[in-house]
């Protein structure tokens, strides 16, 4: 060393003779501190033994618990143009109130008598009806009385036949007896003229015979003409019975087309009937949809048409309503490697937006300002969020819900899963592994 001071610098420098090294080499300081060490490290071994509840977060929003409860809107079925409000915003409806009124656009609804018009139609079709029903009616009984006369007729025809086949046949046998008697008459006049050539009988008594034989030759003759007049009153009587058949045959039939004609008019007027029924109806429920009315009660949010005179189509979104009476309930969102740990009926911790909370997320029981819930449905098929819905409802068990809480609000769930040591969460995280899957002991005991 270069010596060119007298202090020496080997030799060893008691730092307590100085007033800083009295103040801070204590040994009270070492010992406050080797027993905070050696607290700290027993409180931090049992700290890592404590149970930290595994959750499962997720983001959503205050709904309602039924599809009925939830803000809607009022559309109208038909086409129109906006005449008249009755409500304004933020005004309360019963069911039923009429909240504003419509006119038509349609150039065939124009006529404000439509429906009347058409009800006219219905009834002059209805009478047409009733007209075809009694015509129907006597073209049956028309029907009726000719096929009794045909039946009258047609007997009275085969009676005369029958007169006619019997009268033929008393011919016949007349023509028997004459043609026996001609052989007779001439038996007669032969023996007559022998006996006359011999000179027995005068020639007086052979001209009487031959006058005889001509009369019976002459009644033969008018015989076989009354016979052959009895067979042509047969075919005259036959041909009069297929007359009389055919006669009225045609006349039945001619009524048959004529009453299937009327009843093939009146079920075609009962289809008008029917259809014209069907437009009178829609017509009357026409006129009645020009009031567009509240569904449930509820409150007026917005009225997405507003003005007078604006038109808009079918389907189109008029007002929104909000339910009166509505159970409240929280959707929320988490993501898909959690959707295993999830299972109906599994309680979950609330916090919602706009109320105070100091949430412990392994601890909840020792949280403040978070409400219990309970899962009562989860959704089958993702969201366009890229997420699984989750739909919550409030625990019977737990303390209510603030009543101030209104649908649309912001909500952050956690689902409640198993507990587990806080060293096996901090190395579960570390590790980046999931949370367990497990299965709630009341789903084991139902699979048993």
């Amino acid at each position: 060393m270069l010596n060119i001071t007298n202090n020496t610098l080997h030799e060893k420098v008691d730092l307590g003779q100085f007033e800083a090294g009295k103040k801070v080499l204590r040994g009270s300081h070492y010992k406050y501190l080797n027993r905070f060490l050696k607290i700290f490290a027993v409180f931090l071994v049992i700290f890592v033994f404590l149970p930290w509840t595994q959750t499962v977060s997720g983001t959503g929003s205050v709904t309602t618990l039924t599809p009925e409860q939830r803000p809607q809107t009022i559309q109208s079925p038909i086409p129109g143009r906006i005449e008249k409000w009755y409500v304004n915003e933020g005004d309360f409806v019963e069911k039923g109130d009429t909240i504003l009124f419509i006119s038509e656009i349609k150039n065939e609804y124009f006529d404000p008598q439509l429906a009347e018009r058409t009800g006219d139609q219905v009834n002059s079709k209805k009478r047409s009806l009733n007209s075809y029903e009694n015509k129907i009616s006597s073209l049956g009984s028309q029907i009726g009385a000719l096929q009794v006369e045909k039946n009258l007729k047609l007997e009275q025809a085969r009676n005369k036949l029958k007169q006619s086949i019997l009268k033929a046949e008393s011919d016949s046998i007349d023509l028997e007896a004459f043609k026996i008697n001609l052989e007779i008459a001439e038996r007669q006049f032969n023996r007559i003229k022998q006996l006359n050539e011999e000179g027995l009988k005068s020639l007086t008594d052979l001209e009487e015979k031959r006058l005889k034989l001509q009369e019976s030759q002459a009644k033969l003759i008018s015989q076989e003409n009354k016979l052959l007049n009895s067979r042509n009153n047969i075919i005259n009587a036959e041909i009069e019975l297929n007359r009389i058949d055919a006669e009225y045959g045609e006349k039945i039939s001619k009524a048959r087309s004529d009453r299937a004609t009327a009843e093939s008019d009146m079920f075609q007027t009962e289809a008008d009937v029917s259809k014209l029924e069907s437009s009178f109806t829609s017509y009357q429920m026409r006129n009645d949809l020009y009031y567009i009315r509240a569904p449930q009660s509820g409150y007026i949010n917005k009225a997405i048409k507003s003005g007078l005179g604006e038109t808009f189509k079918e389907g189109d979104p008029l007002v929104g309503i909000m339910p009166s009476e509505y159970e409240l309930a929280v959707e929320t969102f988490v993501e898909p490697i959690d959707l295993p740990l999830l299972h109906i009926g599994e309680k979950v911790r609330i916090r919602f937006d706009g109320w105070p909370a100091i949430v412990f997320s392994g601890w909840p029981n020792v949280s403040y300002g978070t409400y219990g819930a309970e899962i009562v449905a989860i959704e089958n098929f993702i969201s366009p969020n890229g997420k699984y819905r989750v739909l919550l409802a409030q625990d019977e068990d737990d303390h209510p819900w603030p009543t101030a809480v209104r649908v649309g609000s912001g909500a952050n769930t956690l689902a409640l899963l198993e507990d587990v040591p806080i060293w096996y969460e901090i190395w579960r995280q570390l590790n980046g592994f999931p949370p367990n899957y497990y299965t709630p002991e009341g789903k084991e005991m139902a699979e048993k």
